[in-house]
């Protein structure tokens, strides 16, 4: 029995609750929280509704929802030990599973107390009730069965029978007829859940009655007969262990199958979380030092990502995004496959590093805030880019998928936010921290336990999100540097744990910290070689890497960068303002071995013809102080697209732009030089084009942000507030106030005359307030004065001191005591 002052409703229950329950209740349910409810009673009902039960219990763990899915077949105030039958079976007693039992009992103590904790379940252990709401979600009916297999009672099953139909299956099952078709119908019931009893009446059957059984018992519990049905049916059927819902179609009791079940409501009970499996095991410090070279890999991409788009990067299409031509060549210019030149061009932005220019032909550049980037010493760079993946909601996994309209996917376009990315990246990496140091996991088990956590909600197929987004964290991880050979590095694990953008700050502080020891010092020199090469060891200085890419060409990297000089990669360096004894200085202070005949031949080669022919605007024209050049030029028959005549003995013309004409020139084996109006050389630099100050991305969060301490503590003292406003007893009201339990309706004269009255008495009083928005509300106030219309008060719901205007009081009534 339950004791008197037992809850008798949920809002009742979380009346009874303290504060921190509350707070904890509006955590773990942050929809509850918007907009703030009045008192309890609102509270409670914001809580049963249906879209707030459905995303709450899509959050639970397969356990827990299990339990749920167990209380809602069993009564619907059912005690502690119906429940745990339900949930253990026929161990319970069994002095074999004793052990067994005790542990499903820890694990469904928990799993109470978070259904308790989220307001799905309220009542002490001798009248558990699921709220009705997620009774009705995973309550079974012949359009939706029940996630536990099970079908109808036999009372709901039997309901609309005839009575004939009833006293006929009542005797078939060898009972006494009775006289009216409840008590039959309970018989019935109490027969199927008599161990003994229903274990006799089966040993009966025939083995193929039995065969039908053992199809149905685990669900679905419904079958479709003809019909003249079979003997071995018409057994079933005569006895009520198979129940016509709908012409041609069975079912059985939910009574009869927990019989064949054992009493489990579930065929396999999943009270524990799978673990981790370990894959392989590596030394910690191989792990630190695998982890840190894929980070130097990571900033190295990066830069060479936003070098590349330095003077303006791809069109931005349409519909936005990248067209899929454009991230090819990004690939190829990367050297890396397109799903991870997709991630890397969602990781630069969002890190704030790209965006789109805005201007009329929109393309995608870097942002100032590369520049600031840039300026930073390497482990905060990395740990900014960290920061950056960790709580971001756009998925470069899904780049070349289909939306919900079967349009393409594209890189930095619409539609890749995904709200429950940041969260299944927390967990995997939680998950690989609680693995021994330098433990790489076997990804199914962790897809396991992520499933086991959070389920899959019902119906889902095989290309449900949650599972790719952790295959695709442990890819990023590894790409990223955050873990190395597939286990958490030391300096990663100072990310976990935070949640707002100050904490993510914090950590990457911290990251940054831990990252530097193992990643190599900035080196100031390279190693020249005979074959026109050079070899950088390791990472360059910015300064010396800058110039070095001007000078020469990358040809491969990795562990060591090798450049490659040529006459295009000299006369780049040339067109940038350097003299031929500028680069032979520079090569000789930044080398440790000496600088190769070969490449100061080459230096002094071009030099000598670099600017010996001179463009400029005629449109355009060559000037050359040899003629024998100029009459080469003329006489060559690649020149002809250019149009060159000759205007004096030492100028060519055309109507081509100097442009055009420098590289037609280059073309063709010359090296000329641009000259400006005035005569001098011109010197070519790239233009750096950069956005306006953009903003990074702001991740989508899943459902309502979480609210903080400080909100969540005004918040429970505002309906503390409501709900004493709603509930606290009042004197009685005159017999025209209206309903029971409504505020009364008070002249303004009533009104005036009840709240001076309160001001010398000092009594609280309980009114009702319409603000000027239309608003109602009720409230519990203490009046201080009254004057010019408006009435000064404490009010208990705000606590705190406010002015009203009297016309706006739409009734008022006194406590029989004051709120304490």
């Amino acid at each position: 029995m339950s004791t008197p002052d037992a809850p008798r409703s949920l809002a009742e229950a979380l009346r009874a609750s303290d504060d921190a329950s509350i707070v904890a209740l509006l955590r773990a349910r942050p929809d509850l929280l918007t907009p703030v409810p009045n008192d309890l009673t609102q509270l409670a009902t914001r809580a049963g509704t249906r879209a707030s039960v459905v995303r709450a219990l899509e959050r639970l763990d397969r356990f827990t929802q299990q339990v749920a899915e167990a209380l809602a077949v069993a009564p619907e105030s059912a005690a502690y030990a119906e429940l745990l039958g339900l949930v253990a079976g026929d161990l319970v007693g069994d002095p074999a599973g004793e052990e067994q039992v005790g542990e499903i009992q820890r694990a469904l103590d928990r799993a109470l107390g978070t259904l308790r904790g989220q307001a799905l379940v309220w009542g002490g252990n001798d009248r558990l009730r699921l709220i009705r709401t997620a009774r009705e979600l995973l309550a079974p009916t012949p359009q939706r069965p029940s996630p536990t297999g099970l079908g109808p009672t036999v009372a709901e099953a039997m309901a609309g029978m005839s009575p004939g139909r009833v006293q006929s299956l009542v005797a078939a099952a060898g009972l006494t007829a009775t006289h009216d078709a409840v008590s039959a119908v309970e018989a019935l019931t109490a027969l199927f859940t008599d161990r003994k009893r229903m274990s006799a009446l089966l040993d009966e059957a025939p083995a193929d009655s039995v065969e039908i059984l053992s199809r149905l018992v685990w669900g679905p519990p419904y079958g479709q007969v003809t019909a003249d049905p079979a003997p071995h049916l018409r057994w079933l059927i005569d006895r009520g262990l198979l129940l016509p819902t709908a012409p041609g179609t069975v079912v059985l009791p939910r009574e009869a199958a927990l019989h064949l079940r054992g009493g489990r409501a579930h065929r396999v009970l999943e009270a524990t979380p799978p673990a981790v499996a370990v894959a392989r095991e590596h030394r910690p410090q191989v792990v630190d030092a695998t982890a840190a070279g894929q980070a130097h890999t990571a900033l190295a991409t990066i830069d060479e990502l936003l070098k590349d788009w330095d003077e303006g990067g791809p069109a931005v299409l349409r519909a936005g995004g990248l067209s899929v031509r454009d991230l090819k060549r990004t690939a190829v210019a990367l050297d890396v496959s397109e799903p991870q030149a997709a991630f890397w061009v969602e990781l630069a932005y969002a890190a704030g590093l790209i965006a789109a220019d805005g201007e009329a032909d929109e393309r995608y550049a870097a942002t100032p805030a590369y520049d600031t980037w840039q300026e930073l010493p390497a482990p905060e760079r990395w740990a900014r880019l960290a920061a950056a993946w960790l709580p971001a909601t756009r998925t470069a996994g899904l780049v070349g998928g289909r939306d919900g309209k079967d349009r393409t996917l594209s890189a930095l376009g619409p539609g890749l936010d995904r709200s429950a990315a940041p969260e299944v990246r927390h967990r995997v990496l939680a998950l690989l921290a609680g693995l021994p140091e330098g433990a790489a996991p076997d990804a199914e088990s962790v897809l396991a336990r992520l499933r086991w956590e959070r389920p899959p909600a019902r119906g889902a197929d095989a290309s449900d999100l949650r599972p790719r987004l952790a295959h695709w964290t442990l890819e990023e991880a590894e790409l990223l540097g955050v873990t190395g050979r597939g286990a958490l590095a030391s300096h990663a694990r100072a990310l976990l744990g935070a949640g707002t953008p100050a904490e993510y700050a914090a950590a990457a502080a911290e990251a940054a910290r831990r990252l530097a020891p193992l990643l190599p010092e900035p080196l100031d020199h390279v190693l020249l070689q005979a074959d026109l090469t050079a070899v950088a060891p390791g990472p360059l200085q910015r300064p010396l890497a800058d110039a070095l890419s001007v000078l020469a060409d990358v040809e491969s990297k990795g562990g060591a960068t090798v450049y490659r000089f040529t006459p295009g990669s000299v006369r780049r360096a040339l067109d940038a303002g350097q003299s031929a004894s500028d680069l032979h200085a520079f090569l000789a202070e930044h080398s440790r071995t000496p600088v190769p005949q070969p490449l100061a031949y080459l230096i002094d080669d071009v030099a000598r013809k670099h600017g010996h022919l001179r463009i400029g605007a005629a449109s355009a024209y060559v000037r050359c102080d040899d003629e024998g050049v100029l009459n080469e030029i003329l006489a060559d028959k690649r020149a002809q697209g250019l149009r060159l005549r000759r205007l004096a003995p030492t100028v060519l013309a055309t109507p081509a732009e100097p442009a055009v004409l420098l590289d037609g020139l280059r073309s063709m084996g010359f090296a000329p030089s641009a000259e400006s109006a005035e005569g001098d050389v011109l010197i070519t630099r790239a233009h750096s084009h950069r956005t306006p100050p953009r903003t990074a991305p702001e991740p989508v969060p899943d459902g309502p942000p979480l609210p903080d301490g400080t909100l969540l503590d005004a918040a429970v003292r505002a309906i503390r507030a409501g709900d004493l406003a709603s509930t606290a007893p009042r004197k009685a009201a005159p017999a025209a106030s209206g309903a029971p339990g409504a505020l009364p309706r008070t002249t303004a004269a009533e009104t005036l005359a009840t709240m001076q009255a309160a001001v010398l008495t000092g009594e609280a009083l309980w009114i009702g307030y319409v603000n000027a928005e239309g608003a109602a509300s009720q409230r519990v106030i203490a009046p201080v004065r009254v004057e010019g219309g408006f009435v000064t008060a404490y009010d208990h719901t705000a606590d705190e001191v406010r002015t009203y205007p009297l016309h706006r009081v739409t009734g008022v009534a006194e406590l029989a005591d004051e709120p304490g």
